[in-house]
């Protein structure tokens, strides 16, 4: 696993067996702007328009003690597709694995009326991405910052909100219950009104979700939700995969 160091920003690797404590970032991803893994290597990473966010995200774990975290894109060597294919297969187990999460909302102000049914933080672009399901539900606290990096709410403190706006059980976000003792069909439809980049990522952000391990194959188009699907069948007998 491949880690950011808070302390200078550098890069730094370690076997399964020597991963420290790790800060985790979720966030959505803004085109061509983020800072990936090339830049990280090239020393450009400051050129880039989110560059912010990553100092912010390395500052806020150093602030909570940590000294390292985990961002996806420049952690993520994606001209790797075995990388590309062990990361996404792994990214719910990293989540879960984090000390805390940070959720950070673009679209948000410091000043949102989050128990508000209609808030700027119930339609914030976060709740509609694919794998922002699972790093909802992976990590035990997800603390959500504002566009101006302010917390304005924890997943500990917001469990009937949250369960408001995406449509899962409290017992579910709270980990009081197995992710495994919720049908296929109500996972499946955690997912149903969110969005991703590419249509293969509407199976590989569920991987996790479902306790699944598959190969990606980006080019399969919607055959990888089939494939999804066949897996998912493979290992369970709860038949109301074909409500969907």
């Amino acid at each position: 696993m491949r880690l950011l160091r808070v302390s200078d920003l550098k890069l730094v690797e370690f076997m399964s067996d020597t991963i420290p404590p790790y800060a985790i970032l979720s966030h959505t991803w803004v085109h061509d702007q983020e800072v990936i893994f090339e830049d990280m290597l090239s020393g450009t990473a400051e050129n880039k328009p989110c560059f912010t966010k990553l100092k912010k995200t390395a500052e806020q774990a150093a602030t909570d003690g940590f000294e390292y975290v985990w961002i996806d894109n420049c952690c993520i060597d994606k001209r790797s597709s075995a990388e590309l294919s062990e990361a996404l297969n792994s990214m719910y187990a990293w989540y879960q694995a984090a000390s805390i999460c940070y959720a950070y909302l673009s679209d948000v102000p410091t000043d949102v009326r989050i128990q508000d049914a209609d808030s700027e933080f119930a339609r914030c672009r976060w709740f509609t991405r694919g794998f922002t399901l699972q790093e909802l539900l992976a990590p035990r606290e997800v603390v959500f910052f504002s566009s101006e990096w302010k917390v304005i709410g924890r997943k500990t403190e917001l469990y009937e909100v949250l369960s408001t706006i995406t449509g899962i059980g409290i017992q579910y976000l709270s980990q009081e219950a197995l992710l495994s003792s919720a049908s296929i069909a109500s996972r499946m439809s955690w997912a149903a009104n969110r969005n991703t980049s590419r249509p293969e990522d509407v199976a590989y952000c569920l991987l996790g979700i479902f306790n699944i391990h598959m190969p990606l194959l980006y080019g399969e188009g919607e055959r990888a939700y089939i494939r999804l699907q066949e897996e998912i069948m493979r290992q369970s007998d709860d038949h109301s995969i074909f409500a969907w």
